[in-house]
């Protein structure tokens, strides 16, 4: 009986321990944390002429069209931003290294110019401008 009373034991061990050892269950779900919008603007884009690519910017950097940035008049250097284009929903993040547009697109409703990559991700190149709305989402410094 000795040797049932071992087995008795061990069994009783592994129960215990396999009873106490912790499940691994799947973790809920969690979805990305929304993004804090910090200041929203509508009205109209247009985008940078090829002439402009490779020329430094208001901020000093090198102006790369096939990059996703934007010029703003006000908002600082380095603001990200999401522009979308309200009428077919596609939406680019662009950071501004410029300032623009310039006056007179500006009072026509112009608030925004965006690379040619931004143009052609939010679908407007070929009509040369869009209606968009954009939303801060970092401050630059």
């Amino acid at each position: 009986m000795r040797g049932l009373d071992r087995l008795a034991i061990v069994a009783l061990v592994v129960l215990t321990a396999t009873g106490c050892a912790p499940r691994s269950t799947p973790s809920p779900a969690r979805s990305a944390p929304a993004t804090r919008v910090l200041d929203v603007r509508e009205g109209l884009a247009s985008y940078y002429a090829e002439e402009f690519n490779g020329r430094t910017t208001a901020s000093g950097a090198v102006f790369d069209n096939d990059a996703l940035l934007a010029a703003h008049p006000s908002y600082p250097f380095g603001t990200i931003l999401r522009v979308t284009n309200i009428t077919n929903g596609s939406a680019v993040e662009v950071r501004v290294v410029d300032r623009g547009p310039a006056q007179g697109p500006r009072k026509e409703g112009v608030i925004i110019d965006v690379s040619h990559k931004a143009a052609d991700t939010l679908n407007f190149v070929r009509a040369g401008r869009a209606r968009v709305r954009v939303e801060v989402l970092r401050w630059g410094d």
